[in-house]
């Protein structure tokens, strides 16, 4: 890590310029655009906005795909396909290649965002719906509920990772599916947040099959900023028996 001293102010926002964070704040500080609080509180946001949030989204696929067999059987198969009988950790290329582990994912945050709500004050006279709602105005977003209209999704109660082929959501309105939020305030550990559920999902994988304990039907939601149960989710781990 560098000092500030080793930074070029006038370059530091270049594209091809790559710079920790904190020096990024802290060259942002001399230039007046942030103050140490401003500091803390980004630093606080990568730090830890994204445990309980990955913890939940970790919790209810896992609980899904317990649930769904058939669902788990081909998450497997497309991890044996990758992996084979190495041992290896898997790298970046790996985890691109898991296409149908990411369907199964975003159709996990579909069905249980672990953001269930998100609020916007209005910066500007708006139109919704044909009503006016003026500048100030605070607005409450149910993420839930939205990815639950049964006219944006068929049968939308079910788990159906194929929602996310691309030819199934090409004419689906961006703003249809909103769990890491969207526009220009939209989660900016999105991609991280994929890249670590599907390293996390597909070690259990290749390690445990999954079984249903919690069911879907059993969830009872408490009032929280993120989506948690009053009771806790069981999934029962089972080894896989090496070959031998």
């Amino acid at each position: 890590m560098f000092g500030v001293s080793d930074i070029d102010d006038n370059n530091v926002y270049k594209k091809n310029k790559k710079i920790a964070m904190l020096d990024l704040l802290i060259t942002a500080q001399k230039e007046g655009f942030i103050d140490d609080i401003g500091i803390q509180e980004e630093v606080d946001t990568f730090m830890f906005e994204g445990h309980d949030t990955i913890a939940l989204a970790l919790t209810y696929t896992l609980m899904l795909l317990a649930n769904h067999r058939s669902i788990q059987h081909t998450v497997i198969a497309e991890i044996d396909e990758i992996f084979g009988d190495s041992e290896r950790q898997a790298d970046l290329d790996d985890l691109s290649k898991m296409r149908y582990l990411e369907r199964c994912i975003k159709e996990s945050l579909r069905l249980y965002p672990p953001v269930p709500a998100i609020g916007r004050l209005l910066s500007e006279d708006v139109t919704l719906s044909g009503y006016g709602v003026p500048e100030g105005t605070y607005c409450h977003i149910q993420c839930f509920d939205l990815h639950r209209r049964g006219d944006l999704y068929k049968d939308p109660l079910v788990f159906d990772p194929d929602r996310f082929l691309p030819e199934n959501c090409s004419d689906r309105h961006p703003y249809a599916y909103i769990p890491f939020s969207a526009g220009p305030r939209n989660c900016i550990g999105q991609k991280f947040a994929i890249l670590e559920m599907k390293s996390a999902i597909s070690s259990l994988l290749r390690h445990y099959e999954l079984l249903p304990v919690t069911k879907p039907e059993d969830l009872k939601f408490t009032a929280d900023l993120v989506l948690r149960t009053t009771n806790p989710v069981y999934v029962k781990f089972v080894k896989k028996e090496k070959n031998k």
